[in-house]
């Protein structure tokens, strides 16, 4: 028996015999051609039918995951009707005599490359899908198969050097018990995707899986992060016994979904959800969400060639607010800039994106993108229980300037005598640690804090977590983390505001009697993680968990603190 350790990217076990997962390998022979006439009706022909295909997927995906989820693939059919992908394979056609499926792989790995070189995580991800848009195209044109599974005629774990967004859709659930990866990042798509499909899922194992050889029994356990080779009897018997306990407790908690969190000695928490469109709005709801703690409006300025303007952005999150009626819904103001481009915004490369101008500060230093937003959630939540949060924020000067500007703009919507939210309750995201670090100051200037988790650790750890060499360092249960959280609650208390949380660690279950005991308010997640959620809290104490809180604050590391979680949770504390 051999363990090996990945990053965990989808919650669950698989027991089962492994499959190694090899697409047939393309070779792309380079060829001069004397008709590239010929050459573009071959690309014209593929390209429709990677349509077709995709067109599939995303049906496949509207069934089977959530609308943001789903979004995915609608990326994907529009890198295929991309101007400058395609006309840069059309060039290489026409101005390099070369056959189609040269000038598709010299143009995919062009784009791929530049993707691979930015720092911004979210944009490097993307590099794997527009190397799948490229490999269906060359399939296509190479008349080869791309089906995941071919071959595989039983249940089985899926080990695979990497998985595309594609192949991920494309698995058949009734034969694949989850997949393990050598490479890839638990912010990818296809991590996202497993996590909706529900598939336990381990990436980042390394290339050692790749030697395993089919039907070789093995374990993976996505919470943990591991791959079991060759498991013995009793850790079998461990694992399985685990997934009975899971199955009764997901059973239990999707039954009590739509009740409330109240902890077994009264103390209520409020479980909202991390949207970023009406459909996830929708399923938030059905989930049990009782509102709306990190609504992405980054979905009304991707995928396009010009700015909404404030009347699409009023109907867009007009018809939000109205799936939650008087629930609570805190937007996001536009959280974009640096490496996230928005070709007509005329931004200028930046030496470090990442640490550039970016959300609020791109905001403030151009209102003409800025004004709009604000006007336009003003307008919508007339009527409803609207919150404005601001991302990204450093300084009491830049808190001060924003809300300056939004009262300007209700200014001047109050004088074109519109309806406007009333009581507008403003906060901004702490994800920086020296917001962390004032936030006493920050609590005297707004409503309320929402800590967003993924990017303060990366800051508080200077570690990039899509980094397979430090994305470990990049754990919110690092100690340095928590202890800001700690902070950050602390000072919001002693000057009346309430803090929520809604980075990833929110509706990570370990955590939630952590986040319990540290005095979250709120907690912000996926919906489908939501009635587990709720489940955990009704289980707990906040006496017990403030004492687990304070023990777990003096540990010294993330593993530390992770191992003392699992033999609470493990003891029924």
């Amino acid at each position: 028996m051999k363990a090996l350790n990945g990053i965990p990217a989808s919650r669950g076990i698989a027991i089962g015999p492994a499959f190694q997962f090899k697409k047939t390998t393309i070779q792309i022979e380079r060829l001069k051609v004397e008709n590239p006439d010929q050459e573009i009706d071959r690309l014209a022909s593929a390209l429709q039918q990677a349509r077709h295909e995709m067109s599939v997927l995303l049906e496949k995906a509207r069934t089977e995951t959530d609308a943001g989820t789903a979004s995915i693939f609608e990326a994907h059919i529009m890198m295929l009707e991309d101007p400058d992908y395609l006309d840069a394979i059309r060039e290489k056609i026409r101005g390099e005599a070369l056959n189609a499926e040269a000038a598709v792989a010299d143009a995919t790995d062009t784009y791929a490359q530049m993707l691979e070189a930015m720092q911004d995580e979210y944009l490097r991800a993307r590099a794997v899908d527009i190397r799948d848009v490229g490999s269906r195209v060359l399939r296509i044109l190479l008349n080869l198969s791309s089906s995941p599974t071919e071959g595989l005629d039983q249940q089985a774990v899926i080990l695979a050097d990497e998985l595309t967004p594609s192949d991920t859709i494309s698995l058949d659930k009734n034969l694949v018990m989850g997949f393990c990866t050598a490479g890839g990042g638990p912010t990818a798509h296809v991590a996202i995707l497993a996590r909706q499909l529900g598939l336990p899922a381990v990436v980042s194992a390394g290339p050692e899986i790749l030697d395993i050889p089919d039907m070789q029994p093995v374990i993976i356990d996505g919470s943990e992060g591991t791959l079991i080779i060759a498991p013995d009897a009793a850790t079998i018997a461990s694992k399985r016994l685990q997934m009975e306990r899971q199955a009764a407790i997901n059973d239990k908690a999707l039954s009590q979904a739509k009740a409330p969190a109240i902890t077994r000695d009264g103390q209520q928490i409020e479980i909202v959800a991390n949207i970023g469109d009406v459909d996830s709005a929708v399923i938030a709801l059905e989930a049990g969400a009782e509102g709306v703690g990190l609504l992405r409006t980054e979905f009304l300025y991707l995928k396009r060639t010009s700015m909404p303007d404030e009347e699409e952005q009023y109907q867009a999150y007009r018809k939000i607010l109205e799936v939650f009626g008087s629930l609570p819904v805190i937007l996001r103001t536009l959280d974009i800039g640096g490496d996230k481009e928005l070709p007509y915004l005329n931004v200028p490369r930046e030496a470090n994106p990442f640490l550039g101008l970016r959300a609020i500060r791109l905001c403030l230093a151009k209102p003409e993108i800025f004004k709009p937003q604000l006007k336009a959630a003003l307008r919508a939540g007339a009527g409803h229980n609207l919150k404005l949060m601001f991302p990204m924020v450093a300084t009491v000067e830049e808190v001060r300037a924003a809300r300056e500007t939004m009262e300007e703009c209700k200014a001047e919507l109050l004088a074109k005598k519109q309806s406007i939210a009333e009581k507008l309750e403003v906060g901004i995201m702490v994800e920086i640690p020296a917001a962390a670090i004032i936030a006493d100051k920050l609590a005297a200037e707004v409503d309320f804090f929402s800590i967003g988790t993924n990017d303060l650790s990366q800051y508080t750890m200077a570690a990039d977590r899509t980094s397979g060499a430090v994305s470990k360092l990049a754990d919110a249960f690092q100690p340095a983390v928590l202890r800001l959280v700690r902070d950050v609650v602390q000072a919001a208390h002693q000057n009346g505001k309430w803090v929520g949380m809604c980075g990833e660690l929110a509706g990570e279950p370990l955590a939630i009697p952590l986040l319990l005991g540290l005095g979250l308010d709120e907690l912000s997640m996926n919906a489908s993680a939501i009635p587990l959620a709720k489940q955990i809290l009704r289980a707990s104490r906040l006496d017990k968990a403030k004492e687990l809180a304070q023990t777990a604050l003096e540990l010294e590391s993330s593993e530390a603190v992770k191992a003392f979680l699992e033999t609470k949770n493990q003891s029924g504390h």
